[in-house]
């Protein structure tokens, strides 16, 4: 059946909810570049620090399961979060194959900065307090079911 015949195009970008997810990410990032370059961070080595903030000492597998990041991409961005003196990476002795990741006292302390981030990009959105948290809800549902 030729759903175009019903008036709806599959492919039709307007059609697609990939595409205002993808273009919503990239302007989000983009409202945090500036606010992040003043702490030397990417957004990716942001959120990485925001879950050390969370839970200090991690494994490198929980927390690419936290942040939905494979170890392909964790690996650079650790050496680099490590080479800024904000973690440390560490085998543990009760399993040597197990390689921990745990904040400094510098990354601990750059918490403090980070603070004012979230409120100056959360006014950028003019969400209402409960559109933002719709969309929270609507966003969490959908990672759920695509991961099954």
């Amino acid at each position: 059946m030729d759903m175009t015949e019903y008036g709806f195009d599959p492919l039709k970008l307007s059609n697609q909810l990939c595409f205002p997810l993808y273009v919503c990410s990239k302007e989000i990032i983009k409202k945090y570049r500036p606010l992040l370059e003043e702490l030397d961070l990417t957004y990716t080595q942001y959120i990485t620090m925001m879950a050390l903030w969370e839970e200090d000492s991690l494994s490198v597998k929980e927390l690419g399961d936290k942040l939905y990041l494979d170890s392909g991409t964790l690996t650079p961005l650790l050496k680099s979060l490590e080479t800024k003196g904000y973690v440390t990476r560490t085998r543990l002795e009760s399993d040597e194959r197990v390689l921990a990741v745990s904040l400094t006292e510098e990354g601990k302390a750059l918490r403090a900065k980070a603070l004012p981030i979230p409120a100056a990009v959360a006014a950028c959105t003019s969400l209402s307090a409960e559109d933002a948290r719709t969309l929270y809800d609507l966003l969490y549902k959908f990672i759920g079911n695509l991961r099954g």
